[in-house]
């Protein structure tokens, strides 16, 4: 199969020096990507800035804020069988992104905030026979959240990680599939549960 695959953080510019975004190291994406290209699978690789190399196989596509990871992704899935979205993309932007650097005043400084484009519910919404695999980093009420994120974004699996995720080398992780039941629970290197995904996505989807 062609799997899509995105990792990483977005950035979203306050200026053109400064800007908003969140701890992820992309361990996580990247690892499902080593795991695709091991099994035998061509992998297209989206990932926000990291500090890693990209696994050797995949095509990678580097981006930085949330619309370029999402015209990334719209632009490849037509040539997927399907998505694992693991990046952790900023719901929220600066409505106004400041020319050069903004300076100190010595006054408080307010940042109106909108929302940015929601890329896993784009490419839920126009998957058609391809599937779609989500991540949901959930501090309070997590399988709730899942189940939302699942329904809401048309997913045909969500994963379901916490904040302790962030930045580790291993993870705890429970897999709902389309009907909200948790077919798997893993806890383990990043690598391995990398490794235990894709079997599972291989179980389901694999036409070869």
């Amino acid at each position: 199969m062609r799997i899509l695959i995105t990792a990483g953080p977005t950035r979203e510019y306050l200026d053109d020096v400064r800007y908003l975004s969140n701890a992820s190291s992309g361990r996580m994406g990247y690892a499902v990507a080593a795991a695709a290209v091991a099994a035998g699978h061509e992998v297209v690789l989206v990932s926000g800035p990291v500090a890693m190399t990209a696994p050797e196989g995949c095509q990678l596509v580097s981006v930085e804020t949330t619309e370029q990871m999402g015209a990334a992704c719209l632009g490849a899935f037509g040539d997927c069988d399907g998505v694992v979205a693991v990046a952790a993309v900023c719901d929220y932007r600066p409505r106004v992104r400041h020319e050069g650097k903004l300076t100190k005043t010595g006054r408080a400084v307010s940042v109106e905030m909108i929302e940015t484009d929601d890329v896993l519910a784009m490419l839920g919404s126009g998957k058609a026979d391809r599937f779609v695999i989500g991540f949901a980093l959930e501090a309070s009420n997590p399988r709730e959240g899942a189940l939302q994120k699942l329904r809401a974004k048309n997913c045909d699996a969500i994963v379901l990680n916490g904040p302790e995720a962030i930045g580790s080398e291993s993870n705890s992780i429970e897999l709902i599939d389309s009907s909200g039941s948790v077919v798997a629970t893993w806890s383990g290197p990043k690598s391995e549960l990398a490794t235990r995904l894709i079997e599972w996505i291989d179980q389901k989807w694999s036409r070869a």
